[in-house]
């Protein structure tokens, strides 16, 4: 009779061998082009189309606008950036790391991680931080672009669009870990991911950025994790004063989903 036998982990050395993991899986997710793309690529490429392919996009906006509104004199372009940030952000929260982590969990690679000596948790951390990783290559991307292509302004309040550009990550990522928690099928990842992600880009102010936005979906968009991510680091880039709302809201998306995402996380 064959008898299996499952290793047990030592303590203190549940990590070690994550470094190598952490290669591995850079590599193999590197040979995914349409997540390097959407990750890295797309925003920039988003910034110069939209700059080039609408008229007016790179001309001061002064007509019908205050002269101390801080919209005055404002390129629609500049604009646009903080919402390309915050879709920069939740494009590979919400759609990638779910279809990621809904992969493994449909060929057994989870389950059989469980049973390693490497600590499973390992997997996790180290696709979190691919992703982050390469949002934060995304936008910085994004930033240089938009500085070479349009002569983008710098923001007024640096900290503040730092501090939003993080909280961004931490709610967004959160609300991808939560989906990556449920859902077992890949299939089922990408549909689930499509219906979250569309209607923030939406509310987030991808089609109606900056002062052409309405009103009404400002109010209702500073409740979601990208529309309050777009409208702190819009406060900070153009504004004056600390946007509390939104930091506030992004700080309360983290602080239910994360753990929740931690305590309904299933290995099989």
């Amino acid at each position: 009779m064959t008898t299996t036998t499952v290793p047990v982990r030592k303590a203190g050395n549940g990590w070690r061998g994550f470094g190598r993991l952490l290669r591995i899986e850079t590599v193999v997710w590197m040979r995914d082009v349409s997540s390097v793309f959407f990750g890295v690529v797309f925003p920039s490429v988003l910034m110069i189309g939209v700059g080039y392919a609408i008229p007016g996009m790179r001309e001061p906006m002064t007509e019908g606008i205050p002269p101390d509104s801080a919209w005055y004199a404002v390129t629609p372009i500049a604009a646009y950036l903080p919402t390309v940030l915050a879709m920069a952000i939740g494009t590979l929260a919400v759609l990638s790391l779910p279809v990621t982590f809904a992969t493994f969990r449909d060929k057994g690679v989870l389950r059989r991680l469980s049973t390693t000596p490497l600590r499973p948790q390992g997997i996790i951390v180290a696709h979190l931080g691919i992703n982050i990783g390469t949002t934060l290559v995304g936008a910085a991307l994004a930033l240089v672009v938009a500085q070479l292509a349009f002569g983008i302004v710098a923001p007024t309040q640096p900290g503040v669009v730092v501090g939003a550009f993080v909280l961004g990550i931490l709610s967004m990522f959160s609300l991808g870990m939560f989906i990556s928690a449920l859902v077992s099928k890949p299939s089922t990842a990408n549909a689930v991911g499509s219906l979250v992600y569309f209607p923030l880009l939406f509310l987030a102010g991808l089609w109606t950025p900056g002062p052409i936005m309405p009103d009404l979906l400002r109010d209702i968009g500073v409740y979601t994790p990208m529309g309050a991510a777009a409208q702190a680091m819009d406060t900070g880039w153009f504004g004056d004063g600390v946007p509390v709302l939104p930091f506030v809201v992004m700080a309360v998306w983290t602080a239910v989903l994360l753990p929740l995402a931690v305590r309904l996380f299933r290995w099989s």
